[in-house]
């Protein structure tokens, strides 16, 4: 093949490369949850096809790129949390939502589970007004589902600066299947879930 005629379809494919990932970056949009460990709460969102990343971290907090130690001593303003890359044509803001409220004691503000301090509340972190407004109609809608007896109590607050927690805390459920299996069951977690919502 003439190499004039190989440039150019060469060009033409970079071409289309090119617009389908422009594509795809104008759908992603992003998501972030505080519920306890984040351990926990990652991994959820990433049995998701729609999810694009889920990147256990810190947020909420004054002290710039915390570390683990840091946060989990409860002296930062920080929480665990996981921001959620997502294809916004696959999953929806509200089905991120469901998937949150099922992880989570949402009526404890004191922590979570075996997991107690500040640093562990949860917590709703909304990027923009629509996702204020869906939040908020969640919580609700929860709240008045009769489905727990206490008041809902998540936050929910406008995102700040999101720091990635170090490498041994990213996809730990995948990395350390049995002893994250063991420390979710441990804590309680599992056993509330199953009562609540009838499944672990």
């Amino acid at each position: 093949m003439p190499w004039k005629t190989t440039l150019g379809m060469m060009l033409l494919c970079s071409i289309g490369s090119l617009s389908m990932s422009d594509t795809a970056l104008a759908d992603e949009q992003k998501a972030t949850f505080a519920g306890g460990c984040f351990w926990c709460i990652e991994h959820p969102y990433d049995l998701n096809k729609g999810v694009l990343a889920a990147v256990s971290g810190y947020t909420g907090g004054l002290q710039p790129n915390p570390t683990y130690e840091q946060v989990s001593a409860g002296g930062t303003g920080h929480v665990e949390a996981v921001q959620v890359s997502f294809d916004a044509q696959k999953l929806t803001y509200t089905d991120l939502l469901n998937i949150f409220w099922q992880q989570i004691d949402p009526t404890d503000r004191g922590g979570q589970f075996a997991d107690r301090g500040s640093q562990y509340r949860p917590v709703i972190f909304y990027h923009n007004e629509e996702q204020k407004r869906l939040a908020e109609a969640s919580r609700d809608e929860l709240a008045a589902s009769g489905r727990f007896n206490k008041a809902i109590v998540v936050d929910i607050v406008p995102a700040s600066a999101f720091y990635a927690a170090e490498d041994e805390h990213q996809d730990y459920a995948d990395k350390n299947p049995l002893r994250y299996r063991f420390y979710r069951h441990n804590s309680g977690r599992d056993q509330f879930l199953e009562r609540v919502w009838g499944h672990r």
